[in-house]
């Protein structure tokens, strides 16, 4: 049932491409210094459809795509043909093709076409007839084809008919506006806080001036009913989101739901779920893909997730993000998209050694359960190690090793004049891909290892590496060697964890309180329960319907301020650990 065929963990394994970023200026710097350079990877605003029996992805600043046959192994093909420096690739089925857009906000886009992506036919069929950002295209059950696009913290959402050449049938039609009056997840902030934690937070902030950005719009149509996605805040914040209104004609009115928003992570690992994709597997069950947020070396360091989503049986649309970092399991048919994790973290805040570590880079920070901190090895050669003591032998599942970008950009050379480039911005793409190679071992004692990966020598690229055990083995100890690196970095891990059953029960169920402290918060507080690594809080508009959450450690309250203020809540706090997950129970939010 658990084989390494049918798992996944988000954030996904994929050959994140390499940039080049420097600030905004010629490359002798502004005012007589050189800019900050960054060196990192990046991926974001997934958009993936099902073509054929295979899955496509296409994800900014990727210069190429990935392909899927079960959404569990990607391959990664680069193309010259699709303009890689234009943001947010769009990919729909129009008319039995694939049809690719991105964004220029400046001047007119074009429209490619493919029948067959895996040999590179992708053509132009239009030069563009208007600009436009954030796209998405959609062909109705009738044949006509839409287009929605936007991505601004002043102007709406557009939608328009397009003809067969893609030029406009009309004028584009506003659908949507931001509303933070009413709807607390589209605040600005992190935690949905105006006030910065950062030089980057208190610049973002600055700029944003309290009014979010309406981005990222996707179309889904079921049963008649349109549904209009579209993320929120910023995608710089761990409570970026997607929200979505609902219509029965394809250019509105459009009606808000007090539902949204419907995919969103604002705890744990990895935070960040909103600019993405809602689509259909071969046994009709949904999923949704969107970006989740580093933003460390810079705003746009960003990955891809993948999350079970659906809709109930009054049309609402869901997205199952409790233990979104978590393992999972990918069936190979229908299933309850509310499917537990598969195993339990093992390895929070374990004792942890290294071989060496830079200044201010502690072993600590690989299982602090926090990707936005890491370990960096002091040196930069091969074997340089870091070591997880889960304290007593327990049953170990699966390992996932995510690294981190250490201060690349003062060792990368410069993306070569071949790569593609935006001057106008000074960002680049590597035009190949870097390997990231490891050694991962388990042992009982400390002493005699079991090797479970190495990818030493084999030029496999693997930044978030997850590893399940063809069978589940007892050990205590959790060790990881660094091989070769991308451009001969330092050996960075943020992320070591490692999942499986601990040998103890489920911490006891908690009751949780739940107050309105005004239209868009909430004040939910609850009792420590021995054993817990930490609580999810799972919120809703119906006791039976707690379709969002929230993923915390250490704390007994938590601010909820993503509420709509037009709607009435219930809250239920599970209280979770190496055992395993107990409810607690459902009360009102008075």
């Amino acid at each position: 049932m658990h084989s390494s065929k049918r798992v996944l963990c988000n954030p996904l394994d994929l050959a994140y491409r390499y940039q080049d970023i420097r600030a905004t200026g010629s490359t002798d710097g502004m005012n007589g210094s050189e800019p900050r350079r960054s060196v990192h990877r990046e991926a974001a605003d997934p958009s993936i459809v099902r073509y054929r029996g295979r899955f496509y992805m296409f994800a900014s600043m990727s210069a190429g795509f990935w392909h899927s046959e079960d959404l569990l192994r990607w391959e990664y093909r680069a193309t010259s043909k699709l303009p890689a420096l234009d943001y947010a690739p769009d990919v729909r089925e129009v008319d039995g093709a694939l049809y690719i857009s991105a964004s220029r906000k400046a001047d007119d886009c074009p429209f490619f076409r493919s029948v067959d992506p895996l040999t590179d036919d992708f053509v132009e069929v239009t030069p563009g007839t208007f600009p436009f950002w954030d796209p998405s295209l959609f062909q109705d059950d009738d044949g006509d084809v839409y287009l929605y696009w936007g991505c601004d913290n002043n102007t709406p959402l557009y939608g328009v008919r397009l003809s067969g050449t893609f030029e406009q049938i009309g004028e584009p039609v506003p659908l949507i506006r931001a509303d933070v009056t009413t709807h607390g997840w589209e605040q600005v902030g992190e935690d949905y806080i105006a006030t910065p934690t950062s030089p980057d937070q208190e610049e973002l902030l600055s700029r944003l001036q309290g009014k979010p950005y309406i981005e990222g719009a996707w179309m889904t149509k079921r049963d008649g009913t349109y549904y209009l996605q579209y993320a929120a805040p910023a995608t710089q914040l761990n409570t970026y989101a997607d929200g979505y209104y609902t219509a029965s004609s394809p250019l509105g009115p459009f009606e808000y739901s007090l539902d949204s928003p419907f995919s969103s992570k604002p705890g744990g690992f990895i935070t960040g779920a909103g600019h993405g994709s809602t689509f259909q597997d071969r046994h009709g069950n949904w999923w949704h893909a969107s970006t989740m947020r580093i933003s460390v070396n810079d705003d746009f360091e960003r990955r891809i997730g993948i999350f079970p989503a659906g809709f109930d049986e009054d049309g609402v649309l869901f997205c199952n993000q409790n233990f979104a970092d978590y393992p999972f399991i990918v069936p190979d048919g229908p299933f309850d998209p509310w499917t537990p994790p598969a195993w339990m973290l093992l390895s929070y805040k374990a004792h942890t050694t290294a071989s060496s570590s830079a200044p201010g880079r502690t072993p600590m920070s690989a299982v602090d359960e926090d990707i936005r901190t890491w370990w960096a090895a002091g040196g930069r050669e091969p074997g340089e190690s870091l070591t997880v003591d889960l304290g007593v032998s327990k049953t170990v599942h699966a390992v996932q090793v995510n690294l981190a970008d250490h201060e690349l950009g003062d060792l990368a050379p410069q993306a070569p004049e071949g790569a593609d480039w935006n001057h106008s911005f000074w960002r680049g793409i590597f035009p190949t891909h870097e390997p990231a190679e490891a050694l991962v071992e388990i042992s009982q004692d400390g002493r005699q290892w079991t090797v479970v990966r190495d990818s030493r020598g084999t030029n496999a690229d693997a930044p978030h590496a997850f590893i399940v055990l063809d069978a589940p083995l007892r050990a205590r100890f959790v060790r990881v060697t660094g091989g070769r690196m991308p451009f001969g970095g330092a050996f960075a891990v943020s992320g070591l964890r490692v999942f499986g059953t601990g040998d103890g029960a489920a911490p006891r169920s908690v009751r949780a309180q739940g107050r309105r402290v005004d239209g868009r918060t909430a004040r939910v507080e609850w009792d420590s329960a021995t054993g817990a690594t930490g609580y999810n809080i799972r919120y809703g508009r119906h006791p039976e319907k707690l379709y969002h959450s929230w993923q915390v450690h250490e704390r007994t309250s938590l601010d909820l301020r993503s509420l709509n203020a037009d709607a009435e809540y219930w809250v239920a706090v599970d209280a979770f650990g190496e055992g395993g997950i107990t409810p607690g129970e459902t009360v009102p939010v008075k």
